[in-house]
């Protein structure tokens, strides 16, 4: 059972300053918990149901975990749908990540919602991407929107919060950002480039003056009609898209 104590405490970390202050963030979600199990996080706590403990013992033979109520896992969770476990799981280390010769790496400047987050997370392990390197202004990972929706992606990538102008005056590689009115992204030949960064920036807010001149390579996706701006998630997709078209 969960105690009135560990519920009043699982509830606090719905707070952004509780899960930074304690170094501990939600995941909830039957697939996510299986993704996580066979990941490199560690969880702090974990508390099932006894229909989840029936179903999934072959993966919970040696993984320590308490039985709780239905009902009092749907109090304390965030998504309401919730009923079946939720873990208490240690944040990892904000470890600085290097660029190797032979990956793309993307960056991203102030993504402040946490469904664009999400969707870059997921897109970038779609295409094999392996880092992410984000402004310190970017919403957090362990976000519980962003923990739910990215469906285990989040154990699969390495995610670096950073200074972005302190990172690039560290790192040379190519550094693609999407301007409008730049060279076509159709146009531009990805087979030839083995590596570079690809900054997303957030579309509301516009590019960060201060990392603007680290900028090697401008690039556009051409714009067809009368949209001004494409959401953030939806144009890693296709930049993602265009530069491993022909790998």
């Amino acid at each position: 059972m969960i105690s009135k104590e560990k519920q009043k405490f699982i509830r606090n970390l719905w707070d952004k300053k509780t899960r930074i202050e304690e170094w501990l963030f939600l995941v909830e979600w039957e697939k996510s918990i299986l993704e996580l199990l066979n990941s490199s996080f560690e969880i702090a706590y974990l508390y099932i149901s006894e229909k989840f403990e029936q179903k999934h013992m072959d993966v919970l033979s040696n993984v320590v975990y308490e039985i709780s109520d239905i009902e009092t896992i749907e109090k304390v969770s965030v998504i309401n749908s919730n009923n079946a476990w939720i873990a208490i799981v240690k944040s990892k280390e904000n470890l600085e990540l290097k660029i190797e010769n032979d990956e793309f790496v993307v960056v991203l400047d102030t993504i402040n919602d946490p469904g664009n987050l999400w969707t870059i997370i997921r897109t970038c392990d779609w295409y094999g991407i392996k880092k992410i390197v984000c402004s310190n202004e970017t919403v957090e990972l362990t976000n519980p929107k962003v923990v739910a929706s990215s469906m285990g992606s989040i154990s699969r990538l390495q995610i670096y919060y950073t200074d972005l102008k302190a990172y690039f005056e560290n790192n040379k590689s190519p550094i693609y950002w999407a301007f409008l009115d730049w060279e076509n992204i159709h146009r531009v030949d990805f087979e030839k480039i083995k590596s570079g960064f690809i900054v997303i920036w957030n579309e509301s807010h516009g590019i960060s003056e201060k990392i603007e001149n680290f900028v090697t390579n401008k690039i556009t996706i051409p714009r067809l009609w009368m949209a001004e701006s494409l959401n953030a998630g939806i144009a890693c997709g296709i930049i993602l898209d265009n530069v491993f078209r022909t790998k």
